[in-house]
């Protein structure tokens, strides 16, 4: 033992171990320089003697369980100064001082207290503590004071003696052992550990009946102590000089008697040696829990009715799990049989301690060599990426953000670890999918196709491509496992998404576990893995998900099966059969869901509620096929985009090979435009464009990619194709005015500004220098209807051009008397007080105004006063009105016959066709999108412009008529009648409030 030398010679520093009496402590040293435990030393306070507890058969001295009760709670675990003072040989027994914390004397805070007596008679020279006279003094004070055994209370010595049970007094044989766990079977009791006989077998003093047991702890089993001589039980280690000294070599001496040295010696041959580690074991046990107060919570009972159950001992603010602790530091290993009457929890906690130990080759497995696996672990191969498709209930393939969608290793195949789900077959093989492998499979597409994940890949594993073929066969191929977090969250999940968030909060995980959500769903198993076979880090989430499935009866627990759908299969079948089933699907846009991905054009459909599959192709678009350029991305674009999606679908025709055309929309977005402002897809240029509902955007869309000769276009020169964009976009013949729409009107109508129109920053310089002087005294200044005067604006208080259109009959009379003006900068009106006018200076006034009034051009817009009209405006207002949107405003015609109206001027109305500057969809052809117009009655002699662009309007409005949407909801309207447009006064009479820029 080496122990640090305190202030003074003889005194050593040390930790008491534990507190047999209320007069002696056992120490052991802080530090070793030898493997193993420490050295030990009792020690019994110098010159004191405290009542004796109970033996075998016998009873305590009055207060001696108090007694050993006050110095136990008073030292153990603590760090003392010690030396010893004296020893008796003839006994075997050291007697020394005590201090804790460095200056209380342990022997005279005991005596103090009335705990234990000083002994002053019969002692010889030199056998005394040197503190005797103070003692001797406190006990005095103690006497005086009536405290502690010293109690002057009548009846307290009795009342301090234990009435002990027969199991603490040497007859275990009467201990009720089925009866205690019947009892406190899942309870916890409070316990003092007495001794401790190895790592795994502790004696414990129940409280508070004093029942003295011995408990086996529950699953686990240390290595044994052997079978032990009878006098060695009382073996105390003596601190020798060498070892004061930092001698590692020398050896302890044995304190005994004669009588102990006689009785080893003929015990010895009876005598087996510790297992490796014993000691280290039991001292493990010791220091945590000898003379510790500790919960203790019963298990079970075995054949031979002994205890087994868990022991928790304090460590700060927590209570710790002594099994798990000794199985984690590689001092005991899981047993299976007093495993299984523990919870599931704990056993799983146990079994991955001992899994971990293993790995790390901790003590008692130091020389473990591990079983052959077939699995290896991945390191430092996490991502994050989009998941493009559900393969299966655990198995999912998720494009990596860090490598291009077109490149081959964009798409990793990443298989849910320790997990296993329902099959869902092979068609090929004429394997259906067996039950709820279609459910679990359905549960994650609707929860993962298209979102973001983050990828933890954990090992891979070699598995055989034939059944009954070994693993390691060339035969065989390699899967990759990992676990899935889905990093956006999941509403309505219940129990399984609050479990996951839980569990994810615990562990620091960055989302929620995919293969728990499944598990707890019941829609799979948690693999048993072997020891030493590669598992999900998170194994113990995923085998509490399982067990709150299984409680649950969900899925696959659950003694119900699913619903079995019977798809029928199109793919596969005849032309003819396909042919057949046209009609039921030419019936309007029906809901869809991509199963596959065939080519970049072409793919296969669930159709639920016809319940079939289907090959379905764009109409009119057709990317590269096989091994052309581009086809490769193409697939992995639809892949990303739509593949496992919700779609919708419009079914027009059934070619000869048995594949339906049509139209595919994904979130409201047409798909083929998707492929055409890619570049990797091509018009068919003998496909009839008028069936086509969104043939206008396609073309469009190719124009694009052609303009920026992207992918397919990449060689292509303008002129060398016949367009099949617009015309209303491409004929360079039509006036085009860049503007910015300042003000909307009813049926179509609104007032722009020319973006670069010198005038307008003229303007607004002159106004901006003007002073505004005090409103004008009412008499002054007599405002008259069509005079131009300065006019502050409600809603930005600016100063502005504006014409009085109506004013006070009778002259003005008070200044809030109101005036309509017209603002002919900006095309709004509204009416402003007396006070907010002032005369304007003629060189301001005598310019004309610069809001431009335009119409729709080949519309009929609801009126204000109509049905959608209101919709109509505001609509327009949504689309137009904004202080960073600019228009290419193409002049269809110009409409001259407009004379003043309300005062607002006299001059054209522009006739116009408006387009965003970033958009090739016009704001005519968004208005008859959304059925809050329709085109205006064909002319019996048109150009061919107009026709054309009239034609590829009704493309707009066929849309709307389809979708039953806005004029168009309940059938066709009224046809064209002879009506003009409503005239200009009408709609101008009318404001919809959306303000100016």
């Amino acid at each position: 033992m080496s122990a640090s030398t305190a202030s003074g010679t003889g005194w050593y520093k040390g930790r008491v171990k534990a507190v047999p009496s209320g007069d002696s402590l056992v120490i052991m040293a802080l530090t070793s320089n030898r493997p193993g435990p420490p050295p030990e030393k009792t020690i019994t306070l110098a010159s004191l003697i405290a009542p004796r507890l109970a033996r075998r058969g016998g009873v305590d001295e009055p207060f001696a369980w108090d007694s050993r009760e006050y110095l136990r709670k008073l030292c153990i675990g603590k760090e003392v100064t010690f030396r010893v003072e004296y020893a008796v040989p003839s006994i075997g027994r050291e007697f020394g001082s005590v201090y804790l914390g460095g200056d209380k004397n342990v022997a005279m805070l005991v005596v103090s207290e009335g705990w234990a007596k000083v002994r002053e008679q019969g002692q010889q020279k030199g056998e005394a503590s040197p503190f005797l006279a103070e003692l001797l003094r406190l006990e005095e004070q103690a006497k005086q004071q009536g405290v502690g055994r010293w109690s002057k209370v009548p009846g307290a010595a009795e009342a301090s003696i234990r009435n002990l049970p027969p199991s603490a007094i040497g007859d275990p044989s009467n201990l009720d052992a089925m009866g205690l766990l019947a009892a406190n079977k899942g309870s916890p009791m409070q316990g003092i550990v007495e001794q401790v006989r190895d790592g795994s077998t502790v004696r414990v003093y129940l409280l508070p009946d004093f029942q003295f047991v011995q408990v086996f702890v529950a699953g686990i089993q240390a290595p044994s102590m052997g079978r032990r001589a009878a006098a060695e039980t009382v073996v105390e280690t003596d601190l020798t000089s060498d070892e004061q000294n930092g001698d590692a070599s020398a050896e302890p001496r044995a304190a005994l008697t004669s009588a102990q040295r006689l009785a080893a010696s003929s015990t010895a041959s009876s005598e087996v040696s510790p297992d490796p580690f014993g000691p280290e074991a039991k001292y493990f046990t010791e220091v945590r829990c000898l003379n510790r107060e500790v919960r203790i919570v019963l298990e079970g009972v075995d054949k031979f009715s002994n205890l087994i159950g868990s022991v928790y001992y304090p460590e700060g603010d927590t209570a710790k799990d002594l099994a798990l602790e000794l199985v984690e530091n590689g001092l005991a290993k899981y047993v299976e049989w007093s495993a299984n009457m523990m919870e599931d929890d704990t056993k799983r906690r146990l079994k991955s301690a001992e899994l971990q130990a293993k790995k790390a080759r901790l003590r008692m497995w130091a020389n473990y060599v591990p079983p052959a696996t077939n699995s290896k672990a991945i390191r430092d191969q996490n991502f994050t990426g989009k998941v493009v498709e559900v393969v299966s209930g655990d198995c999912i393939v998720v494009a990596d953000d860090s490598i291009p969608y077109g490149s081959p290793l964009a798409e990793r195949r990443v298989n849910l670890s320790s997990i296993r789900c329902p099959k869902m077959g092979n068609p090929r093989r004429d394997e259906k999918p067996t039950a709820y492998a279609r459910e679990a499979r359905e549960f994650l597409r609707t929860r993962l196709v298209g979102k973001q994940v983050s990828v933890q890949m954990e090992y891979s594993r070699k598995v055989p491509m034939a059944d009954g073929a070994p693993a390691a066969s060339a035969d065989s191929r390699v899967m990759d496992f990992g676990s899935v977090f889905l990093l956006s969250p999941i509403k309505g999940d219940g129990d399984e998404v609050s479990a996951a968030n839980a569990s994810a909060a615990g562990s620091q995980q960055p989302g929620l576990n995919v293969a728990e959500l499944v598990v707890g769903r019941g829609f799979g198993t948690v693999i048993r893995h072997r020891d030493f076979e590669e598992r999900s880090n998170y194994y113990d989430a995923l085998l509490a998900a399982e067990s709150r499935a299984i409680s649950g009866k969900k899925g696959i627990h659950s003694a119900k099966d699913p619903p079995v759908m019977h798809i029928q299969d199109l793919t596969m079948a005849s032309a003819k059969k396909a042919r057949d089933f046209l009609p039921f699907l030419n019936r309007g846009r029906i809901p869809a869901i991509v199963e596959y991905v065939l080519s970049g054009h072409r793919f296969k459909l669930l159709i639920p509620k016809e319940t079939c599959s289907i090959a379905f192709s764009f109409s009119g678009v057709r990317c590269p096929g096989r091994e052309e350029p581009y086809s490769d991305e193409a697939i992995a674009l639809m892949r990303r985009k739509i593949m496992q999606r919700d779609v919708v679908v419009e079914v027009e025709t059934v070619d000869r090979t048995g594949t339906f055309l049509g139209s595919l929309w994904e979130s409201k977005t047409n798909v083929a435009v998707t492929l055409l402002e890619a570049g990797l897809a091509k018009l068919q240029t003998s496909f009839g464009s008028d069936r086509i509902p969104d043939a206008h955007l396609l073309e469009q869309a190719e124009l694009s990619a052609k303009r920026k000769k992207l992918k397919i276009w990449e060689s292509y020169v303008e002129g060398e194709e016949v367009s099949n964009g617009p015309a209303t976009v491409e004929n360079k013949q039509k006036e085009l005015l860049q503007v910015v729409v300042t003000e909307i009107l009813g049926g179509g109508k609104f007032y722009v500004q020319t973006v670069g129109d010198q005038r307008v920053s003229a303007i607004q310089k002159q106004l901006a220098s003007l002073t505004i002087q005090e409103a004008p005294v009412i008499g002054a200044f007599n405002p008259k209807k069509g005079d131009i005067v300065l006019a502050q604006f409600s809603m930005d208080n600016s100063w502005n051009r504006a014409m009085i259109v109506n004013a006070p009959r009778g002259g003005v009379q008070s200044p809030n008397d109101n005036f309509e003006v017209f603002y002919i900068d900006y095309g709004n009106q509204e009416e402003v007080p007396y006070s907010q006018l002032r005369p304007l200076d003629p060189s301001l006034s005598a310019s004309p105004g610069l809001a431009q009034l335009c119409s729709l051009a080949f519309l009929k817009v609801p009126s204000l006063d109509d049905e959608f009209g209101t919709e109509a405006a505001q609509f327009l207002s949504e689309q137009t009105m904004g202080s960073s949107l600019q228009f290419n405003a193409m002049i269809e015609e110009r409409d001259v016959s407009g004379g003043k109206v309300k005062g607002k001027g006299t001059g054209t109305v522009l006739i116009v066709t408006l387009v965003a500057e970033k958009s090739d969809l016009s704001i005519n052809a968004a208005m008859l999108q959304e059925g809050l117009a329709r085109l205006e009655k064909r002319k019996r002699w048109e150009s061919k412009d107009r026709k054309s662009v009239i034609d590829n309007l009704e493309n707009f409005q066929k849309e709307a008529k389809t979708g039953r949407r806005g004029i168009w909801q309940y059938g066709d309207v009224d046809s064209d009648d002879d009506e003009d447009l409503p005239t200009l006064a009408a709609a101008a009479a009318k404001k919809t409030g959306a303000g100016r820029r």
